[in-house]
C-alpha cells in the first residue's frame, strides 16, 4: 500500500502542472510529420491540465515554427482537429473494522465499526490538437492565411516561452 502511495505521488507530482511547449514525450507535447516539401501534420497532445486553447495554441505555435525553420514565411491550415482524450481513474478502496468487547457471566457483548476510505472516481481529459499545413514564401491570394513569425512571436509571448525558431 505505501508503494502505491508513492507511485501515486511521483505520477501527481509528473504531471501537476499542463504540459509545456516541448517534444512529445511522457506528459505530452507536439510532433510533425512532413508530408511534402512545404506540407505538414503538426499534432499537440495536452495532459489532464492542458486546456483546449493551450493545445489548439501550441499547435499554431509549432505550426508557425516549422514554416520558419523551413524557410517559409505563411502557412495556411488546410484541415484542422481537435479533440480529448476521455479516461477514469478510481482510488483504491480501503476498510478499517474497530471492536470492543466485553464478558459478564456466560454472556459476551460486544460493539463493531467499519469505516470504508477510497473508491472515487476521477474523469481525466486530455486535450489534443492537429492541423494539416500548407507553407508559402510569399503571402497566397485568396486564401487565409497566417504570418508565421507575427504568430510566432503572439503566442510565444502569451505564454511567455521563447522556444528555438528560425
Amino acid at each position: 500500500m505505501k508503494k502505491l502511495s508513492v507511485l501515486i505521488l511521483v505520477l501527481a507530482c509528473l504531471q501537476g502542472c499542463a504540459t509545456t511547449y516541448q517534444s512529445n514525450g511522457f506528459t505530452g507535447g507536439y510532433s510533425e510529420t512532413q508530408i511534402d516539401e512545404n506540407v505538414f501534420k503538426v499534432t499537440f497532445k495536452g495532459n489532464a491540465y492542458t486546456s483546449k486553447e493551450r493545445a489548439s495554441d501550441f499547435t499554431l505555435l509549432r505550426s508557425a515554427e516549422l514554416t520558419l525553420q523551413n524557410g517559409f514565411t505563411y502557412f495556411a491550415v488546410i484541415d484542422a482537429n481537435s479533440y480529448s482524450s476521455n479516461s477514469t481513474y478510481t482510488t483504491p478502496t480501503t476498510s478499517n473494522t474497530s471492536a470492543s468487547f466485553y464478558g459478564s457471566g456466560s454472556y459476551t457483548y460486544g460493539n463493531a465499526t467499519t469505516t470504508t476510505y477510497g473508491g472515487q472516481t476521477y474523469n481525466i481529459s486530455k486535450p489534443n490538437s492537429s492541423n494539416t499545413i500548407v507553407c508559402f514564401k510569399e503571402k497566397p491570394e485568396n486564401l487565409f492565411s497566417y504570418n508565421a513569425k507575427f504568430t510566432y512571436k503572439s503566442i510565444s509571448q502569451k505564454y511567455g516561452i521563447f522556444p528555438t525558431a528560425s
